[in-house]
């Protein structure tokens, strides 16, 4: 612990960055874990297994050649927020600075990017941690490439990049680059209290991206995803180091996430149809349940805005899933026909699949 954050135990970070209890639990894991461990860059793996799986015999496997534990969060609880409580406590408690954050695509890359640097945003993980009053290093991008070294030299640094950007051996961060004398890749490699924080880790589980990963060879790995499953062949198998996991059914019943409801019909014999009947009756159903949402968040726009403060209404969309591409052009052209709502949603659909 270092004596100038003493204060910032897992009960301190929790309250101050208002921890919804399945990031709590997830922290005090951490803590469990690390402070169990004898937490150093080529530690005896084997024994470290048999530390972690004592305390969660869940954890059966860390599945790579470091030490990484998966989060199993569902969707909405909160995955990002549980990164920053993640960094905190591994900065003031066990002096590491060096976090890489592994995104998965374009869309949740740029999300991470603004979640951690803009300390204007709602969403900033690290808003009310006095230990980040000077905010930390974010690197991303070409920065490595472009900055000189003493980017490198602040108190803490956290990395942000798309796989996409170094599971290749001719990826740019491979490349010698003149102000760091030797590769970015190898850089990181080399740090020796590098911490990998994993979003949307079931994405890393093919061979050239675990691979890329085992290759920066971390202190530790830390996976957060809300399907912590591998496929192998038509199954799916459930990940074997996962330390803690909160299901949506957990979410729904803590009222973190919506709860989902289906729509049916009474008194009807769906057997009595022919499934282009009954496409075309749930779809005209789908629509109904649509234009009511839409309706309802209009009045309540109006009952809700004043003058000064006019709010803004908020527009509904409606989303598909088909068995197929074939299956989506017919349902594309049966929305945009004028069977369907005289045609009223013609130019108001969108197809997107594989192809």
């Amino acid at each position: 612990m270092r004596s100038d954050f003493c204060q910032y135990t897992t009960d301190y970070i929790s309250g101050v960055m208002s921890l919804r209890k399945p990031q709590e639990d997830s922290l005090k894991i951490l803590d469990d874990i690390v402070n169990s461990v004898n937490l150093h860059k080529g530690m005896n793996l084997r024994a470290a297994l048999g530390a972690v799986h004592a305390m969660y015999p869940i954890c059966s496997d860390f599945e790579r050649e470091f030490m990484s534990l998966t989060f199993a969060l569902a969707t909405g609880v909160g995955k990002t927020r549980l990164m920053g409580a993640f960094i905190a406590y591994l900065y003031t408690q066990h002096n590491i600075k060096n976090f890489f954050v592994v995104a998965p695509g374009t869309t949740i890359y740029d999300k991470l990017k603004s979640d951690f640097s803009d300390w204007n945003s709602e969403k900033y993980v690290f808003k009310g941690l006095g230990c980040f009053s000077t905010p930390p290093q974010i690197i991303t991008d070409d920065d490595y490439k472009e900055k000189t070294l003493s980017l490198f030299e602040s108190d803490i640094h956290i990395f942000i990049y798309n796989i996409g950007k170094f599971d290749k051996e001719t990826a740019d961060m491979k490349k010698v680059n003149e102000l760091i004398g030797d590769s970015f890749y190898q850089y990181l490699s080399n740090l020796s209290d590098l911490v990998l924080i994993m979003d949307e880790s079931h994405h890393y589980r093919a061979e050239k991206g675990a691979q890329a990963l085992n290759e920066l060879k971390p202190l530790l790995g830390l996976e957060l995803t809300a399907t912590p499953l591998v496929s192998k062949g038509s199954k799916q198998i459930p990940f074997k180091n996962m330390v803690y996991e909160y299901p949506l059914s957990a979410a729904i019943a803590d009222g973190y996430t919506r709860t989902p409801f289906a729509v049916t019909r009474s008194d009807i014999d769906f057997y009595n149809f022919g499934e282009e009947q009954l496409d075309k009756m749930m779809l005209l159903d789908g629509i109904t349940c649509h234009e009511n949402a839409k309706r309802k968040l209009e009045q309540y726009a109006i009952n809700h805005s004043t003058p000064e403060h006019p709010v803004p209404v908020v527009k509904p969309f409606m989303l598909v899933v088909c068995k197929d591409t074939a299956h989506a052009e017919w349902v594309q052209d049966f929305i945009c026909s004028d069977e369907f709502r005289d045609g009223a949603y013609r130019n108001k659909t969108i197809m997107v699949h594989s192809k």
